[in-house]
């Protein structure tokens, strides 16, 4: 018996662990590529690029201190029912309207992942259409609403903007998809161009730019611009560049911010670049613990002020769980300092199409998935 036991555990912990081999058999790929020959010697020339690694115009600490790492983790066990919605989000998986040829508008899928319509051209940025924003979908931030439609459903593109290589940001599997399902060319920061040509993107449909360097695709310019964050897709990092984008038609601009931290280089942007019809700012993942590198909502209010802004978007918030704060304060905090400071702002449902020359009064429906109560960790 005692035998027949052993050799079930044996059998069990093998099943364990093939299944286990399988399952992590993609992290290698998931991780990227790294740059060589003239990519390396390319973002070698940068001015943001010294001494192995690209660094912010402003400095910046990424990491938490011992104590705030200890109330990080505090609230990532106590306080989980505060970090997520209390019911389900509210999906729009059939747009109404569609791109004009002279106008703007915009479809948020979720996250920072959104569908540009301008002037007649569509343009994706950040697309992540994976269930975690992880190496491995076994375990990481899960989405908290369904996407609004396949990626095969999308209209055809004429552009994808990548804004920097966390996995939130930047998606294998997406990538994946979309080289097969589409056509369109990848702008993204220096470096980037390593991960998308391990996972088969052809270097054809890759264009890769420094701050301040710009491309014209489709009609459509496109500026690479700075951001105060940082990258890495292991434990390695800043070995990639990150950074905002400005994308300018004829007569509409908009301007994305990817991640970032507040800084003073939004006003130059603003001043080179804009204004701007729409800027598509992240409001959610900050925290004390890294102030430089994810902004609050009042520094994305400030931030869409410096750059002329006409119309606000918040993004980054409501689909992955990055941070401890409660699952609507971003946006919470967002419409109270907008009201006090007299910007125009939308909230869209992710999935619904917003019409820059039609805009719908905004309606808070977020306000009814207020998660609970918060527990604090013990001093």
């Amino acid at each position: 018996m005692a035998r027949s036991r052993s050799i079930g555990r044996a059998v069990a912990g093998g099943l364990a662990l093939a299944v286990a081999g399988w399952a992590l058999k993609d992290v290698p790929a998931e991780l990227g590529g790294r740059a060589t020959g003239e990519r390396l010697e390319r973002m070698r020339r940068s001015p943001q690029f010294r001494d192995g690694v690209f660094r912010n115009s402003v400095p910046s600490v990424a990491a938490p201190s011992p104590q705030s790492a200890r109330e990080i983790a505090w609230n990532m066990l106590f306080n989980r029912e505060e970090r997520r919605p209390a019911a389900k989000i509210p999906v729009v998986t059939s747009p109404s309207g569609g791109p004009s040829r002279d106008g703007l508008s915009v479809v948020w899928y979720g996250h920072a992942t959104a569908l540009l319509e301008i002037e007649g051209r569509r343009v994706l940025v950040d697309p992540v259409w994976s269930r975690r924003a992880s190496p491995t979908q076994l375990i990481g931030p899960r989405r908290l609403h369904p996407l609004p439609g396949p990626l095969a459903g999308l209209p055809p593109l004429d552009a994808i903007v990548i804004s920097h290589d966390h996995y939130d940001h930047l998606d294998r599997a997406t990538v994946r998809a979309l080289t097969a399902l589409q056509v369109a060319p990848f702008l993204v920061p220096l470096g980037i161009g390593a991960h998308l040509e391990r996972w088969g993107v052809p270097p054809s449909r890759i264009v890769e730019l420094d701050w301040e360097e710009e491309a014209t695709v489709a009609g459509l310019r496109f500026v690479a611009t700075a951001a105060r964050h940082f990258s890495g897709r292991t434990l390695v990092r800043n070995v990639t560049l990150w950074g905002s984008w400005v994308i300018a038609g004829r007569a509409k601009r908009v301007f994305y911010a990817g991640d970032s931290g507040y800084f003073d280089g939004y006003a130059g942007i603003g001043a080179a670049h804009g204004p701007f019809d729409l800027t598509l700012l992240p409001i959610g993942a900050y925290s004390p613990a890294w102030p430089d590198i994810h902004m609050t909502p009042e520094e994305a209010v400030d931030a869409h002020l410096d750059l002329g802004g006409r119309l606000m978007l918040p993004v980054h918030w409501a689909t992955f769980t990055l941070a401890t704060h409660p699952w609507a304060e971003p946006v919470d905090r967002l419409w109270r300092e907008a009201k006090a400071r007299d910007i125009r702002i939308v909230v869209p449902r992710p999935g619904e199409r917003v019409d820059t020359g039609d805009v719908p009064m905004l309606e808070s429906w977020w306000e009814m998935l207020h998660g609970g109560g918060t527990l604090r960790p013990p001093r």
